[in-house]
């Protein structure tokens, strides 16, 4: 599955009851991103921007995907940076879902 084939997918809604992935799973689609690693049950990356403006550009942006996808990441926000955090919280883990999401905020900055 390559990245463009993750953004092309919408998350489903998850209400728990099933399991999260195996690390081998989440592994074989974290080979599918880019800078995202994976830190006990999140999916984290921090995104480097240029300025102030261009780093509330990325988070405003990143705020329409999660309301669009209904997934939503934790956001650390400074003066150029952003640290994503994705966790699936209604299974305690990582879910298909946090890789979909990951993969369009990386479509959002060219070069990430």
């Amino acid at each position: 599955m390559s990245t463009n084939e993750l953004t092309g997918k919408c998350c489903k809604p998850c209400e728990g009851g099933v399991a999260p992935m195996t690390p081998d799973a989440a592994d074989a689609l974290l080979k599918q991103l880019d800078g995202w690693e994976r830190d006990g049950t999140e999916l984290v990356k921090i995104f480097t921007f240029k300025n102030y403006y261009h780093t509330m550009a990325f988070v405003n942006a990143a705020a329409y995907v999660s309301h669009q996808e209904d997934h939503h990441p934790d956001l650390l926000v400074g003066y150029k940076t952003c640290a994503v955090a994705y966790s699936t919280h209604a299974i305690g883990g990582l879910s298909e879902n946090d890789f979909i999401c990951a993969a369009k905020l990386d479509a959002l900055v060219p070069s990430s």
